[in-house]
């Protein structure tokens, strides 16, 4: 599907404020639960990464 063609418009227009005046906020608990799995497959995916950064478990 083609882009809309306000699109561009608006964005010339600086119709976005600066990022200072941006304001970031969660609603996230405090401690967020994690499953084993969920563990498991980022050891999987980003293990070796990590690695190279802390080093190797003891």
């Amino acid at each position: 599907m083609p882009a809309s063609p306000e699109a561009p418009a608006a964005k010339e227009r600086g119709t976005e404020p600066p990022l200072d005046h941006w304001t970031v906020s969660d609603d996230w608990p405090d401690r967020v639960p994690v499953t084993e799995a969920e563990i498991d497959l980022f050891e999987a995916w980003f293990g070796d990464i990590l690695d190279e950064l802390f080093g190797r478990p003891g």
